[in-house]
This record gives structure tokens, sequence and C-alpha cells, in this order.
């Protein structure tokens, strides 16, 4: 409950918690109005310059700023029966984050805030970290069971030789990397001599490889291509649809995206310790 700009919460659930809410699809947010009385600003006009920080350091941060500070026309009473309509700005976890760091430093509820929002951020980076390890992961291993299955379907189109089968991988490459091969690719991304070019791809990038070889090996099949030349153009034309795709939708093109960290670290079981007790001296 907020009174008066004094908080009461039951079973010591943080006011932060207490105010935030959910939308249909199930995402959080916290609502203007609500917060400028937690953090005790009795003047809602006061609290806009801060919000106005906020949004700043949004913007300065690379952050688009109409995902984390949604204006919303709101209806609150005024009393008597009476109602107006007021202007409020629905917020994202990282506005509050940033609202809190440039609100006022001597109020105490800033301070718990600050710590709040602090912690909560990043427990969702965490979450998010895992989630993007899990995805790549899952990626990897549907990369390594479709090039098996993609190999077999071009050695039925005549991509018979080892050699020929490197070559037919780079064209795919080549299409979806704008002209760059394999070792463009490897070098492009500074990996060593040894290192796979898909074992450091992130999540992203390793869905567009995995659609570039399951739409490779569909074509294959679908029109029964015949010849290792052609299977090379039709890898390669596959791979450059791909890439025309990613322009058309904004993405990032795959040669601009991050190097990720080796994902074989990643798969590898943790060691766990085991711990020794005291050694027992033998009675003689």
């Amino acid at each position: 409950m907020i009174k008066n700009g004094n908080i009461t919460t039951p079973n010591d659930t943080s006011p932060f918690e207490r105010i935030r809410r959910m939308n249909a699809a199930g995402g959080e947010f916290w609502s203007s109005r609500d917060f400028a009385q937690v953090l005790g600003y009795d003047r809602y006009g006061n609290f806009e310059s801060v919000v106005q920080k906020a949004r700043l350091a949004c913007f300065n941060s690379g952050q688009p700023i109409d995902d984390h500070f949604v204006e919303v026309t709101d209806i609150v009473d005024i009393g008597s029966g009476a109602q107006r309509e007021v202007r409020t700005i629905l917020l994202s976890r990282y506005a509050c984050y940033l609202i809190v760091q440039n609100a006022d430093p001597s109020k105490e509820i800033v301070a718990l805030g600050q710590t709040y929002f602090a912690i909560q951020t990043r427990r969702q980076e965490l979450n998010d970290q895992a989630t993007e390890e899990q995805r790549r992961l899952l990626l990897r291993e549907e990369m390594k069971l479709h090039n098996v299955k993609l190999a077999g379907t071009a050695k039925e189109a005549g991509v018979v030789e080892p050699k020929d089968y490197a070559i037919f991988q780079n064209h795919g490459y080549m299409g979806l990397y704008g002209g760059r091969g394999a070792q463009d690719i490897h070098r492009l991304k500074g990996l060593k001599r040894g290192q796979q070019i898909l074992d450091y791809m992130g999540s992203t990038e390793l869905a567009a490889n995995l659609f570039r070889a399951t739409q490779t090996e569909e074509k294959l099949k679908r029109e029964r291509v015949l010849g290792k030349e052609q299977a090379y153009r039709t890898h390669r034309e596959v791979g450059a649809k791909v890439r025309r795709t990613i322009q058309e939708l904004g993405g990032t093109m795959p040669e601009n995206l991050p190097v990720a960290e080796d994902i074989r670290k990643l798969a590898r079981p943790r060691k766990v310790k085991k711990l020794k007790g005291p050694k027992l001296q033998e009675k003689k």
C-alpha cells in the first residue's frame, strides 16, 4: 500500500515488487505513476525530470528508448466519482534501473531501489546468458546432424570426393557471407589454425547457417540436382537467399556478428573436486 509517500509492504515484500505489473503476454512492467509514489515524489512533475535523465542515459547506452519507455494515457480518479486522463509511462526493468540511478540519492528508498534493480538486472543478464548458451549448444548439435544429412544428399547429387565436398561447403558460406569463403571467415574472426568456425558462432549466426544447410538439402532433393557443379551453384544460391532475407529483416550480416566463446567449453562437463577426509592411521 502506498499512502502519502509512505510504503507498507506485507511479508517484507519489496515495494518495487509490489507495484510490478504483468501484461497479457506475460511481460513485466512498472507504471511511472506508481514508481513516483514509491520513490517519495509528491509532485509527479518533479519525477518527470528524473525520467528524462533516465531516457537520455538509455539513449547514450545504445538501447532503443521506445523499448523501455512507453508513453500511454491512463485514467485516474480525482474524487467525487470524477476521473481525468493523465500521461503515464510504462517502464521496463532496465528503465527502472536507470531511474533510480538518476533519482534523489538522499531518499532512503532510492538507495533501496538501486540495490534491488541492480541485483534483478544482473539476475536477468545471467539468465539471458544461460539461455544463449543453451541455444548455442542445441543449434550446434542440430548443425552437426544436418551437415551429415546434407553430405549424404550432396553425395547423391554427385559431390563424392572429400575435396569436392569442401568446395560444396565453401559455396554455401560464400552465398551467406557475401562472397567470403571458409578461409576468409576464419581469418575475419581471428581464429587459430584447427579452430572450427561453427564452434565460435553465437546462436543467431548458427541459426542462419542451420537454415542454409536444411534448405539446401531440401532443394537438392526437391529439384533432383545432379552434377557437382550444379550442386555448388545450388548451395551458393540458397546461402545468398538467406543473406537477402536477413537484409530485408534489418538483421546483422553474419560476418559482422561477434565471435562467441568456444562452444566446446560450454559442452564440457564441469569437474567436481572430491573432498578428501583426514587420513586415518592404521592401528598397529
